[in-house]
């Protein structure tokens, strides 16, 4: 378990605090901010959306990064972290009920999933995101894991022409090694829509592909969310040496 605040300093920058939720009571914390975000933001179709939370049967296995603003006292940013030990306890990860990730099952004993990655609308800048980031490394390094992955997640307002124009343009670049290729269970249709916009890259996956993390196959199309979600890994041994110094220190 990452102990930010007991085996090393809160990480506190701009009077943001970041550490793993301690109890039950900051776990809904994070899982109100998430329907606020999902559901009322994306318009997300949760099942837990009468209760006002986002929660699904793998958040009691996965340990909740939260940054707090210390002013308010809010959770503002949210993580959860899927361990190797607890993914077998449940088993398996959530990537699985997207993708067949059956490559990248000789990892497992090293690999953590990150997910339901979430900014509150007012602190949308790049100190929430490195406070996630930081902590997350930090996570890594404490309990010596080799491997993170998640899906980053892409709109599909538009109906996925920027999804498709997006993959198009980052697999030449990010796309993982052939041994790492997963396959979506439920295949976005790419070769019906535009793959040639001009469209921006949503920051979470930019921020991912800047780390050195790989995208291992063509995007999966979550309904519950309508998104199309790409597989990413990190191998702690890719991340760029700059941002390994800033997230490490």
């Amino acid at each position: 378990m990452l102990e930010l605040n007991r085996q090393n300093h809160p990480v506190v920058q701009r009077r943001l605090i970041t550490t793993l939720a301690h109890s039950h009571a900051e776990v809904l914390e994070a899982q109100r901010l998430r329907y606020k975000v999902f559901a009322e933001e994306m318009g997300a179709n949760l099942p837990s959306a009468k209760e006002e939370i986002d929660r699904d049967i793998f958040d009691k296995y996965c340990e909740h990064l939260i940054v707090r603003e210390s002013d308010e006292n809010k959770v503002v940013g949210t993580y959860r972290i899927l361990s190797p030990n607890q993914a077998q306890k449940i088993g398996g990860y959530y990537a699985q009920t997207e993708f067949d990730i059956t490559r990248l099952l000789h990892l497992s004993a090293s690999m953590v999933e990150v997910g339901r990655s979430c900014v509150h609308r007012d602190y949308r800048d790049g100190g929430t995101i490195t406070q996630l980031w930081s902590g997350l490394a930090q996570y890594m390094r404490q309990n010596d894991h080799e491997y993170l992955i998640g899906c980053a997640s892409i709109s599909m307002a538009d109906g996925g022409h920027v999804a498709a124009s997006l993959y198009r343009k980052l697999h030449r670049v990010y796309g993982a090694p052939v041994e790492y290729s997963v396959f979506p269970r439920c295949p976005l249709p790419l070769h019906a829509l535009n793959q040639y916009l001009d469209a921006p890259v949503p920051p979470l996956l930019k921020g991912y592909l800047r780390l050195g993390a790989y995208i291992c196959g063509e995007p999966a199309w979550d309904p519950e969310f309508n998104t199309a979600d790409l597989l990413i890994l990190l191998p702690m041994s890719r991340m760029n040496d700059r941002y390994a110094r800033h997230f490490l220190k």
